[in-house]
C-alpha cells in the first residue's frame, strides 16, 4: 500500500518526521518498504498483511497513527447536498439474485455531471498513490477507495439497459468487455453485475467498457457494495484480471463502510463535476451480522504480554483503535470490534493490539512470562511411531495433492463405492508436464495409493529406482450429510515383496498396538494380484489391504518395475494405541535354536502357521523366524509347498536344558501336525 504523506495529514497531525512515524508502524506491524520523494510530497510503501484490509486506505493508516502517537483522528461524515425532486428509486432498480456472492449493493445518481480532468491536488495524490488519473468521476471513485479502502464503480446511467442492475451469476456462454478493451469469458460461480440485456462488469474486479463513463456522459450511478472474497479471488485468478478493486474485495472491505464511501464519492463528484443527487440510495441486501462482543480478562494481558497494562491504558488503546469496551466488572470488559476490524475475534487478538500499540519494545527482557508443561497428543505420538516404523523400513515419507484426475480417483478405491466429492478449484497443473494421465476434472482423494504410485512412476522416469514412498494423511469419502468421511490412512508403495509388505504392516502394528494380532485374510482387488495380495484385519474390523500390483495395473499406471502396495487405516490403531512402554528384562541365560521344515497344503499362509507355533511354544518359546517356501511336487506331490522356519527358545529362570527344549520342539510339530497337517520333512 503506497501512501501521500500529505494525504495523511488531513486527518492527523503526528508532529514527527516521516522516519519516526515509519518506524512506529514498522514496529506495530506494518512493515516500511520505501520512501520516496514525489513533488512535494513522499510516496510511503507499507506493507499490508492479509488479516489487515482496514489498512489499505489513508483512512486506516492514519488511524493507526493516531494509536501510536496518541492524537486525534480527524475523519468528517460526508454529508452531500440532495435534490430533493428526483428520488433515487425512480431513476434505477437493484436486486440480487446470488446473496451467496454479494450480500449488499447500494447505488446513488447523480444527474447533469461535466466530464473534465480533475484538479491539480487530486492529480497529483493519486499518482503519488500509484494510480493514473482518468477523468474527474473515475478519478473521484478512485480516490475514495484510496481513502478509506472501499472500492467502487461509476456507471453510465443511460447505458444501463432496462435502468436495471441485477447482481447474478453468468450464464452459460457469457462475455464482457472490460474497460481494457479485452474480452473475457465468464465462469459459473462468478459474480457479475448485469443490466436488462448483460453483463455490465465483473463485481469487485473491472467494470465494462459498454457502461463507462465517457465525454458524453449525463447522470452516473456510483456502486459501492460488498462483494465475497472468495468470488472475488475466483474470478481475478480465472480471468487473470487483477485490479486494485479486486485486491480489496479479496481481502475483505468494512461492513459499515458502504455508504460513507458512496456519500463521500457523490460529495466530491458534486464538487469537482457539479450536477445534482438524486434522494436517497437505492439498497439491495444488508449489512452483515456483526461481530458478537468479546471478553476481555486485564489478568490475562498480564499473563501473556507479561508486563502490567493499567486498565485505563489498555481501554484507551482499544477505544482509539475503535474497540468499544463496556465494563463488566473490575477485572474484565466486554469488547465489540468496529465494523473494519473483522480479525479481531478473540480475547487474544485484542491482547495482541494492545501489546502492539504499547510497543513491543517496551516489554522488559528480563519477564518471566507464566508457562505450563503441556504434552503431546497421542495422535501426534502415534504419527511419530508410524513414521519411525516405515522409515526404519528404508520408506521415504511423501506429499501429495488432496485433489486427483479422474483416472487416478477410479484406480484404487476399496474405502467406498461412493462417486468421489468433485472439486472446482484446479490444484494439479503443476503437475502437467510430468504425467500424462492428468483430466481438467479434479475429485477429492479417496485413497492415497494412486498418488504415490504416480509418484514413484515419475521418479522411475527420471531414473530414481528406488523410490519407497510412505504418505501419512486424509482421504475424503463421500457420506449422506453435509461433510465427508475423512479416515487418517497410511498408504506405501515400494519395489517390495509379499512377505515384505506384510512384515511391515506386522511390525507397525507390533509397535503401535502389541496387544492387538492382526489377522490376514483373502481379498479380491483389481489392483493387486489375487495370488499376492491380503486383507488385513484387527479383530472384526477391516484394517487395510496389501500385496503385490497386478501386471495389467501396473502396465496401466505407467510403472516399469513391479511395485508391492498397502493402505491401512490408522485411525483404528489411534483408538487403541499403547503410547506408555513398559520395560520387560531380558534373559541372563543362553538361547536354543531350532529349524523346522514343514510340508503343508499350498494355500495355508504363514500367518496360520505361526500362530500355531506360537500357541504350542509356550512361555519358553521367544520369537518365530519365517525363513522360506519352496515347492516340490515330484517330492512333496500336487497342491503341497514346503516352509521352513526357525524358533528361539529361552527361560527366564535359568538354563534350559535339552530335554526341555525337546519337549517344546514336539510340541510345535505336533500342533502344526493337528492344525494343518502339516508333516516334518
Amino acid at each position: 500500500m503506497i501512501v501521500s504523506w500529505k494525504w495523511l495529514g488531513d486527518y492527523v497531525d503526528a508532529a514527527s518526521t516521516t522516519e519516526e512515524v515509519t518506524r512506529r508502524l514498522t514496529m506495530s506491524g506494518l512493515n516500511h518498504e520505501s520512501t520516496v520523494p514525489a513533488g512535494d510530497d513522499f510516496a510511503i510503501d507499507l506493507e499490508v498483511t492479509s488479516n489487515r484490509p482496514d489498512c489499505l486506505g489513508h483512512i486506516g493508516i492514519a488511524r493507526e497513527i493516531a494509536a501510536l502517537f496518541h492524537v486525534p483522528l480527524n475523519v468528517r461524515n460526508p454529508v452531500p447536498e440532495e435534490n430533493a425532486e428526483q428520488p433515487a428509486e425512480s431513476l434505477i432498480r437493484i436486486r440480487i439474485e446470488a446473496p451467496q456472492l454479494c450480500s449488499l449493493y447500494t447505488g446513488r445518481v447523480i444527474r447533469g455531471v461535466k466530464l473534465k480532468s480533475s484538479p491539480k491536488w487530486m492529480q497529483d495524490r493519486l499518482q503519488t498513490a500509484g494510480i493514473n488519473p482518468v477523468n474527474n468521476i473515475v478519478d473521484c471513485t478512485n480516490y475514495v477507495m484510496l481513502e478509506c479502502g472501499q472500492p467502487l464503480h461509476a456507471f453510465d446511467l443511460a447505458n444501463i439497459r432496462g435502468r436495471e442492475i441485477i447482481v447474478r451469476q453468468p450464464k452459460p456462454g457469457e462475455k464482457i468487455t472490460a474497460i481494457d478493451h479485452r474480452e473475457y469469458t465468464l465462469q459459473p460461480g462468478m459474480c457479475i453485475i448485469a443490466d436488462g440485456q448483460g453483463p455490465v462488469a465483473i463485481a469487485g474486479v473491472m467494470g465494462g467498457a459498454e457502461s463507462e463513463v465517457s465525454t458524453d456522459t449525463v447522470d452516473v450511478l456510483i456502486e459501492s457494495a460488498i462483494f465475497g472474497q472468495q468470488p472475488v479471488r475466483n474470478a481475478a485468478r480465472q480471468l487473470n484480471l487483477h485490479s486494485p478493486s479486486s485486491f480489496r474485495f479479496e481481502r475483505g472491505v468494512s461492513a459499515g463502510g458502504t455508504d460513507w464511501a458512496s456519500r463521500r464519492c457523490c460529495q466530491l463528484i458534486l464538487e469537482l463535476a457539479g450536477g445534482k443527487l438524486a434522494t436517497g440510495a437505492v439498497v439491495a441486501g444488508s449489512v452483515p451480522n456483526h461481530q458478537e462482543p468479546i471478553v476481555l480478562r486485564q489478568s490475562r494481558i498480564t499473563e501473556v504480554l507479561g508486563v502490567e497494562i493499567p486498565a485505563k491504558d489498555a481501554e484507551d488503546i482499544l477505544e482509539r483503535l475503535g474497540v468499544v469496551c463496556v465494563e463488566r466488572d473490575h477485572s474484565s470488559w466486554f469488547a465489540t470490534a468496529p465494523s473494519w476490524r473483522a480479525d479481531l475475534q478473540r480475547e487474544i487478538d485484542l491482547i495482541e493490539e494492545i501489546g502492539r500499540i504499547t510497543g513491543y519494545d517496551s516489554v522488559p527482557d528480563v519477564v518471566i512470562v507464566p508457562m505450563v508443561a503441556t504434552t503431546r497428543q497421542s495422535r501426534s505420538r502415534v504419527a511419530g511411531l508410524v513414521r519411525s516404523v516405515m522409515t526404519g523400513a528404508g520408506f521415504d515419507e511423501a506429499m501429495t495433492p488432496s485433489l486427483t484426475p479422474a483416472v487416478w480417483s477410479e484406480l484404487f478405491t476399496p474405502w467406498t463405492d461412493s462417486p468421489p466429492l468433485q472439486s472446482s478449484q484446479p490444484m494439479l497443473g503443476v503437475l502437467e508436464k510430468a504425467s500424462q494421465n492428468i483430466g481438467s476434472v479434479e475429485f477429492a482423494r479417496r485413497s492415497l495409493v494412486p498418488s504415490l504410485m504416480e509418484a514413484r512412476r515419475i521418479n522411475e522416469y527420471r531414473g530414481n529406482l528406488d523410490a519407497d514412498l510412505f504418505e501419512l494423511a486424509h482421504v475424503y469419502l463421500p457420506t449422506d450429510g453435509d461433510l465427508p468421511n475423512e479416515p487418517w490412512l497410511l498408504s506405501f508403495v515400494g519395489g517390495r515383496s509379499f512377505p515384505d509388505i506384510n512384515g511391515v504392516v506386522q511390525k507397525l502394528v507390533q509397535t503401535v498396538c502389541p496387544q492387538l494380532e492382526l489377522e490376514i485374510h483373502d481379498c479380491d482387488l483389481e489392483l493387486l494380484d489375487p495370488t499376492l495380495s491380503c486383507e488385513f484385519r484387527l479383530g472384526d474390523r477391516v484394517f487395510g489391504w496389501g500385496g503385490v500390483v497386478s501386471d495389467e495395473a501396473r502396465k496401466s499406471a505407467g510403472l516399469k518395475n513391479p511395485a508391492g502396495v498397502a493402505e491401512l487405516n490408522v485411525s483404528i490403531l489411534l483408538e487403541q494405541a499403547v503410547l506408555v512402554r513398559r520395560q520387560k528384562p531380558v534373559s541372563n541365560f543362553p538361547s536354543v535354536s531350532r529349524d523346522f521344515n514343514f510340508v503343508v497344503p499350498a494355500p495355508l499362509r504363514w500367518v496360520e502357521i505361526e500362530k500355531s507355533v506360537r500357541a504350542a511354544g509356550g512361555k519358553l518359546l521367544e520369537s518365530v523366524v519365517y525363513r522360506e517356501t519352496f515347492r516340490d511336487e515330484k517330492r512333496d506331490g500336487e497342491n503341497r509347498k514346503r516352509i521352513l522356519l526357525g524358533v528361539v527358545l529361552r527361560s527366564q529362570d535359568g538354563t534350559l536344558s535339552g530335554e526341555e527344549a525337546e519337549r517344546v520342539c514336539k510340541s510345535i510339530i505336533a500342533r502344526c501336525e493337528q492344525d494343518h497337517q502339516a508333516k516334518l520333512a
